[in-house]
């Protein structure tokens, strides 16, 4: 009777002895969900709970696709005595007039400060360190603040960090997920810097979205080309022209 009844309460589903087939290199849930793994969130709290400044990273190129509602959400609800700032990272990369309208739109809701990190040339590190100096004096009765850095994958928040400290102290690269774990920086006696895996908004992309925002690493796509579409419907094609030297093509598979 036992076995009977242990055999109506099996589930093929979980038993790990049944061969099950094995889905090519790639699959849409390890590539595509790339910073939105609990440890990774656990990571982004972790940060935000052991900061006195939120900066958040955002692209130029795309401020709005890059930013962190689900952060800046826990923000407002969990710890309203926190301060957040926007930082328009790359902002090189954008004509000026572009720059200054983010400005002007985001500086309403938070403090924004444009920068392009590099340690050699750098473009708002002055702004910031002052904005940062201020926020110490807010919390004088502290021997020192701590900034965490947040946002999307590959927006610069290790390049901030290191352009800020004039030297390489967080590993960089051009490609997404290059910070795994939290770091701790010393900025100034007064002021601590904490680096921050990057987080994406849990399903909040599409797969063109994910690629295009550089959080999926363009060598673990099957294919490639399958991209292309939504680039072209994106871009504008006389700057397609400019860049590629393509004069012209009937389709996305012809370019």
């Amino acid at each position: 009777a036992s076995a009977t009844a242990r055999a109506g309460e099996y589930d093929e589903r979980v038993d790990s002895n049944v061969e099950r087939a094995v889905e090519p290199v790639g699959p849409r849930n390890y590539i595509f969900d790339a910073g939105q793994s609990r440890r990774i969130r656990a990571e982004l709290f972790k940060v935000i709970d052991s900061s006195d400044v939120v900066v958040e990273v955002l692209d130029a190129r795309d401020p709005l696709g890059t930013r962190a509602p689900h952060a800046e959400e826990f923000l407002r609800r969990e710890a309203k005595h926190k301060h957040l700032v926007f930082v328009l990272n790359k902002c090189d990369l954008v004509p000026s007039r572009v720059t200054a309208a983010w400005l002007k739109l985001l500086s309403r809701e938070a403090p924004t400060v444009a920068f392009h990190a590099s340690i050699t040339n750098p473009f708002g590190k002055g702004a910031l360190i002052n904005l940062l100096r201020q926020f110490a004096k807010l919390h004088a009765d502290k021997k020192q603040i701590s900034v965490g850095f947040i946002g999307y994958p590959n927006v610069g928040k290790s390049s901030i960090i290191n352009t800020l400290k004039k030297k390489k102290v967080c590993k960089v690269a051009p490609i997404p997920g290059e910070t795994k774990v939290w770091q701790y920086i010393t900025l100034m006696k007064s002021i601590y810097l904490i680096d921050c895996p990057g987080t994406v908004q849990p399903s909040g992309n599409s797969e063109e979205d994910a690629v295009l925002k550089g959080v999926v690493r363009i060598e673990q796509l099957r294919h490639a080309a399958d991209f292309v579409e939504e680039v072209l419907r994106r871009v504008k094609p006389e700057y397609v022209r400019r860049t590629y030297d393509v004069q012209a093509w009937d389709s996305p598979t012809d370019f």
